[in-house]
């Protein structure tokens, strides 16, 4: 028994992972494709290990030609872009109400950015929807 288990041990290969690098330099805010990136073999930790975990998202940060991409280097693409027109809609009780604004920050699916209602001039925080829309007072 013993012998065998010798055996096994010496005939297991290691686990082998790759890691996701970049092929070109990549300014910040540009969202990754396909050609941006490449798998090579070992393990980094920090890093991502399939290029699946990099295509569609939004460099934060340089990326470097060469280097592998670190977990942090990317985000969810921004939906909304600092003084961009967007619909602002305030929905409660019923009660469903849409304006103008203009967005003082740039944001994703899900933050939270500040917005000027164009009416009012009035500054108010909402949270930016999948469609690119700002809901006010959740």
């Amino acid at each position: 028994m013993r012998h065998l288990v010798i055996f096994l041990c010496l005939m297991a290969a290691p686990v082998a992972a790759d890691t996701v690098f970049a092929t070109r330099t990549v300014r910040s805010q540009s969202v990754i494709t396909a050609d941006d990136i490449v798998l090579k073999e070992g393990a980094l930790p920090g890093t991502l290990n399939a290029l699946s975990q990099a295509i569609g998202r939004e460099a934060r940060v340089v990326l470097y030609a060469g280097r592998p991409i670190l977990t942090d280097d990317l985000a969810a693409p921004a939906l909304v872009e600092r003084n961009q027109t967007v619909t602002l809609i305030f929905n409660r009780s019923g009660l469903k109400i849409s304006t103008d604004g203009r967005a003082l920050e740039r944001g994703a699916a899900g933050d939270i950015v500040r917005a000027m209602n164009l009416s009012s001039r009035s500054t108010v925080n909402g949270t930016v929807t999948a469609d690119g829309h700002i809901e006010i007072g959740q």
